[in-house]
């Protein structure tokens, strides 16, 4: 037990067949998945409802939101895929098998009857892509054409999504902050000044005129697609030769120069000016942890490269038909509202509902009570559709 909590801590593994391993370690070189989990209850109360959490590369379970359903009676399944903390190699492709094999345990080993998967932060994007193969699975492969047979996975729909402080995609994410003052992606310190939102010396500044941001978000998609080429170019070269080299890392430099976190009237809603949800943008558009620093050729395609990557939320919204809840933080610092608009527009869910948290920032950081509000605002609309049962 911990605190008001009890902790349960879940392995689970699965036989998967691949052409060559992709993670370190046991567990990926031995033809087996596995993956962990934290199950957290509120003592001595039973319920037949579970909460699904999973992020693409980080652990829910010590983040605010799921310890917050909890404290309000609700059971909650912290999930962990195979590329726990280490997203470098991330195929969202595989991810769905995770979350597949989750939902089975969850049904079938854990016995609850209902299950509503939360896509909280990065989780959105991933729980939309889930629900909608669950519901109309089309996949056989990756971006590159390697074969993952998500058709035959048998996935288990959830019973309703709640999108909560999300992005309409990484690819999204990672296109809208990418900095397009690089011009030589191998030395960082080669830009274009005119580009360049951190030189104190460009004249250009905030407020920023649509005709600047235009071309600044054009030059942004002409550096993803050189990318893209690049990485698509190499994968050809290494079929061609027809050796053991199967994959390749790289380094993707400066990718925190989104003009949102610099001029608040891009995109406005109630965040901080100058910061977003990892710090300075500055300081993180050239640190060590920025979007898709770390990168295999793979991986860019399936997760960060915006023609080819499938975890869209919004194309995805547009494939489910279960209860869908969005909620978007007024004072967001890392989901842009207009994302979070965007997604909620395409969902074709006869039964949807849109809340605001208004002064509410991504973490609901120094605001207790507004975590509350928004957790108490996913049990209202879940209670009211008798999706959730508690005692």
């Amino acid at each position: 037990m911990t605190g008001e909590m009890d902790v349960e801590w879940i392995p689970l593994d699965y036989p998967e067949q691949r052409s060559f391993n992709e993670i370190y370690g046991f567990s990926g070189s031995q033809g087996r998945v596995h993956v962990e989990a934290l199950l957290m209850r509120p003592p001595g109360r039973p319920s037949k409802t579970l909460f699904f959490f999973m992020h693409p590369v980080t652990s829910m379970d010590v983040l605010p939101v799921p310890r917050s359903l909890v404290a309000l009676g609700c059971h909650v399944l912290c999930a962990r895929n195979r590329y726990y903390r280490n997203d470098s190699v991330l195929i969202f492709e595989k991810v769905l098998l995770d979350i597949g094999a989750w939902m089975r345990h969850a049904r079938e080993v854990l016995g609850y009857e209902k299950i509503v998967i939360v896509g909280w932060s990065g989780g959105g994007p991933l729980a939309l892509f889930y629900q909608s193969q669950a519901e109309h699975p089309t996949i056989t492969d990756t971006p590159n054409g390697d074969p993952v047979d998500v058709v035959h996975a048998g996935l288990i729909p959830a019973d309703a999504v709640v999108f909560q402080a999300g992005s309409v995609s990484r690819a999204r994410l990672l296109l809208e902050a990418l900095d397009p003052s690089v011009r030589d992606e191998t030395n960082p310190d080669d830009r274009d000044p005119r580009l360049d939102l951190y030189d104190p010396a460009n004249p250009v500044t905030p407020p920023y005129t649509d005709d600047f941001l235009a071309g600044y978000r054009a030059a942004q998609r002409d550096r993803m697609d050189r990318i893209t080429r690049g990485v698509k170019e190499l994968l050809a070269i290494q079929r061609e030769r027809g050796g053991k080299e199967m994959e390749r890392g790289f380094v993707v430099h400066r990718t925190m120069a989104d003009p949102r976190y610099i001029d608040p009237a891009v995109d406005p809603n109630d965040r901080r000016p100058q910061w977003c949800l990892s710090g300075d943008p500055e300081t993180v558009n050239s640190g060590p942890v920025g979007f898709a620093r770390f990168c295999t050729l793979r991986s860019w395609l399936s997760q960060w490269s915006i023609e080819d990557s499938r975890a869209d939320a919004a194309v995805c919204a547009a494939n489910i038909s279960v209860p869908f809840l969005a909620i978007e933080n007024s004072g967001d610092d890392g989901a842009p509202p207009s994302h979070m608009r965007e997604v909620y527009a395409a969902a074709t869910s006869k039964d949807k509902d849109y809340v605001v948290i208004k002064g509410a920032n991504h973490y609901y950081a120094g605001t207790p009570e507004l975590l509350t509000e928004a957790s108490t605002t996913t049990r209202d609309f879940l209670s009211a559709r008798d999706l959730l049962e508690i005692s």
